[in-house]
């Protein structure tokens, strides 16, 4: 792999841990902050609209900026608003410090992806990519816990300070080895109305609505949904949160090592079906060990088909990479978003154990619409070459 794929890659570790770390936190803010449960939870509902909206206004705007300065000039940007944050007074400052921040998100992760074309040859692309999004399965199993203990022991503020730290490290690294003057085309509105026209590409994008509103049903309660239904201790949740993380970490590489033979298209069935059954069971358990052992099939497909996701648009067409790219990070925020808001609904109506058992439903629908999509592809693939 080439050097500037590791500095790009710990940036999505940074931003996968800045995103992912709330679900943790959510019972140290709403005790140290005084709002309810569902209200913190706004946090994650609100962040992911931003970065919904804000992926494919950024990509549209930033068409031939140099990436160095683009990415780098982001983690910047998320170290700063976090450090801000974490001296927030009350919950409406720190919400609004929050949707700043994950401006950064907004950029980094797809324009990183989206710029991986011109850094290595078309034979490693899909491996480079699987690569770059790896950060974001060390967020889950190194980040997400550390934040979730530091936050549970010494309180919510020293892990968004943390997070600080970490992006200016991830800043620092990635203006040290990324080169100067990688700078896609712009997009043109031709461009744009292509790949908002093309039901292929719409379809696929659908798929990660779906499956993000499924799982984020959930996991965005996950701390409290623990904590009600297995009396667990901090150091528990970030157990808990380690061995999803660990499993993410496993499936990711594995997916970055086979994709390019097994294909996009069947990686994403295997990793949605594994998500699938973990949320099933993970419903029917009623101790702390079964849910350790529950989780594991969820954690391992959670970031192998975020990966297998973008690698499929990328080669459905590459000439769209920077629009379509964008557009999967926003239907994947977007998807947080209505997770986050029918978990929250399904709390208030009716109970945190109603949770695991709607969102596997929504895996389930990913699932079909997955294989809609290829048919749909195949079908394209075909038609293009008669």
């Amino acid at each position: 792999m080439p050097g500037v794929l590791w500095p790009m890659m710990f940036g999505n570790v940074v931003i996968g841990m800045g995103i992912m770390m709330l679900s943790g936190l959510l019972n140290d803010i709403h005790t140290a902050l005084q709002v309810s449960v569902t209200t913190a939870g706004q946090l994650i509902t609100a962040s992911a609209l931003v970065v919904c909206l804000g992926a494919p206004l950024i990509a549209a705007s930033v068409g031939g900026w140099d990436r160095r300065r683009l990415l780098v000039g982001s983690l910047f940007w998320y170290a700063g608003f976090h450090a801000l944050a974490a001296l927030a007074p009350d919950f409406a400052p720190l919400l609004g410090l929050r949707m700043l921040a994950v401006l950064a998100a907004a950029v980094y992760t797809p324009q990183a992806a989206a710029c991986i074309g011109l850094l290595v040859p078309q034979a490693q692309r899909g491996r480079a990519i699987t690569f770059v999004f790896l950060g974001w399965s060390v967020a889950s199993v190194l980040g997400t816990p550390l934040g979730a203990w530091i936050g549970g022991t010494f309180g919510w503020r020293w892990t968004f300070g943390l997070m600080a730290a970490l992006s200016m490290v991830s800043a620092l690294w990635l203006a040290a080895r990324m080169p100067r003057g990688i700078a896609p085309p712009t997009l043109s509105a031709s461009a744009w109305r292509q790949t908002l026209g093309s039901l292929t590409l719409m379809m696929t994008l659908s798929i990660t609505v779906v499956s993000a509103a499924g799982q984020f049903v959930l996991f965005s309660y996950l701390a409290p949904y623990v904590v009600e239904r297995y009396q667990a201790s901090p150091a528990q949740l970030s157990l808990l949160l380690a061995a999803y993380g660990f499993c993410g970490f496993v499936g990711n590489a594995w997916v970055s090592r086979h994709i390019d033979r097994l294909g996009a298209a069947r990686a994403m069935t295997l990793a949605l079906s594994t998500i699938a059954i973990g949320m099933a069971l993970t419903s029917l358990t009623h101790t702390f060990t079964a849910l350790l052992f529950t989780i594991l099939p969820w954690g391992l497909g959670v970031f192998a088909s975020n990966s297998a996701q973008q690698a499929r648009l990328v080669g459905l067409a590459p000439q769209l990479a920077p629009a379509s790219i964008a557009l999967n990070t926003s239907a994947m925020y977007l998807g947080q978003a209505i997770g986050a808001t029918l978990g929250g609904w399904l709390i208030l109506h009716q109970g945190l154990a109603a949770l695991p058992g709607v969102g596997s439903l929504g895996l389930v629908a990913a699932l079909l619409l997955s294989g809609w999509a290829a048919r749909l592809a195949k079908r394209q693939a075909d038609s293009g070459a008669a």
